[in-house]
C-alpha cells in the first residue's frame, strides 16, 4: 500500500502478492453481456481462485462458472440493489481484514448501471485496493455497433421514471453535441422513443440494440420517430420489444446548434443522415454529427 498521508494522492500498485496484515483487494469483474464463451480467460481463473465473490445473483455466477467449467471454492454472497447499502460495512471490514473480494454482476461491468459504486466508493476511501477486470459493457458495444459518432459520448442508464422527470431530462439533452446512451426495459421503449423523438426532433438519429451478441441480436437502426413506430409495433401491437435495450440517440451537429440559437430554441437533427436500418432497412452515412464539444463522459 502507498502512503497515506493527508494531502498526498494515493497510489494503487497492481503487486499480486501481499504480506501478512495487509487489506485485501477489490476486483470488478466484467461478464459477459450474452454468451458465456465471451468471458475472458483472465476470469476463467479468478473465478476459480477466489475465495470470497460478492454477486449481483448468486444463481447466475454459479451458472456462469458451470458453463466455463469452473469449480467455485468461494463463499459466494448476493449483492444487488435491494441489499447494496446493508451489506457494503461488511464487506470493507472484509476487505481491511485482508480478504480479497471478487464483485461481479449478472452481465457487464460491476458500477455501470448495477451494484458496485457504494462498495467501490467505499474502499476507495478507506485507502484500499480497488482494481478492475476488464470486459464487456453494453454501453460501449452497442456504442461502436452504432454507426453514430463516438468521439464524445454521454451514458444516461435508464431514463427517470415519472413523467415530469424524464420530460425534463429529455430536454436538457436534446441540445447535447454528445451521443447519448440509454438503458430501457422492453415495455417502456416505445413510449421513450416517443418521447425522445418529442424533445429531440423527430428526425434525430438512433439506434435500438437488443440482445446485443446473444443468438436473438437485433440491430435496428433509423430516425427516432421511425424507431418509435417500429417499437410500438412490437409484440403484436402491444409495444413491447423483448430482450435486454440499449438504446443510442445521436446528439446534435453543428449547423442544428447554430440554427436552434438563432431560433431561440431546442433543435432536433433536422439532417437525419443515417438511413434506417435492421426491420426499417439499410443505410449509410454519418452526417455532420461528428462535432462534439462537450466534455469527455462516462464510459462504461
Amino acid at each position: 500500500m502507498a502512503a497515506r498521508e493527508t494531502g498526498h494522492p494515493r497510489r494503487e500498485t497492481g503487486h499480486p502478492l501481499r504480506e501478512a496484515g495487509e487489506s485485501g483487494v477489490l476486483t470488478l469483474a466484467a461478464a459477459p453481456i450474452g454468451r458465456a464463451e465471451d468471458a475472458s480467460a483472465r476470469l476463467v481463473t479468478e473465478l476459480a481462485e477466489a475465495t470470497l465473490i460478492a454477486a449481483e445473483d448468486t444463481r447466475r455466477v454459479r451458472w456462469l462458472a458451470a458453463s466455463l467449467n469452473v469449480e467455485l471454492k468461494a463463499r459466494v454472497v448476493s449483492y444487488y440493489d435491494a441489499v447494496e447499502t446493508r451489506r457494503t460495512p461488511g464487506l470493507l471490514e472484509d476487505l481491511k481484514a485482508g480478504q480479497d473480494i471478487l464483485l461481479i454482476t449478472d452481465a457487464g461491468t460491476p458500477a455501470i448501471s448495477d451494484p458496485g459504486y457504494r462498495l467501490v466508493a467505499a474502499a476507495a476511501a478507506a485507502g484500499l485496493r480497488v482494481t478492475a477486470l476488464p470486459g464487456p459493457s453494453a454501453v460501449t458495444t452497442a456504442l461502436a455497433v452504432s454507426g453514430l459518432p463516438t468521439d464524445r459520448f454521454c451514458f444516461e442508464g435508464f431514463p427517470p421514471r415519472g413523467k415530469g422527470q424524464r420530460a425534463r431530462r429529455f430536454a436538457e439533452l436534446a441540445a447535447d453535441a454528445r451521443t447519448q446512451v440509454y438503458f430501457e426495459a422492453g415495455r417502456r421503449v416505445a413510449v421513450t422513443l416517443a418521447e425522445l423523438a418529442a424533445s429531440h426532433g423527430e428526425d434525430r438519429r438512433a439506434v435500438v440494440c437488443r440482445e446485443l451478441t446473444k443468438i436473438h441480436e437485433e440491430i435496428v437502426r433509423g430516425t427516432l420517430a421511425e424507431l418509435a413506430g417500429w417499437a410500438a409495433a412490437a409484440g403484436g401491437g402491444s409495444g413491447t420489444v423483448r430482450g435486454e435495450i440499449t438504446l443510442v440517440v445521436a446528439g446534435t451537429d453543428r449547423r442544428s446548434r447554430r440554427l436552434a440559437r438563432a431560433a431561440g430554441d431546442t433543435p432536433g437533427d433536422p439532417g437525419g443522415g443515417l438511413g434506417a436500418g435492421g426491420r426499417l432497412g439499410t443505410g449509410a452515412g454519418l452526417g455532420a454529427g461528428g462535432d462534439h464539444g462537450a466534455s469527455a463522459p462516462l464510459a462504461g
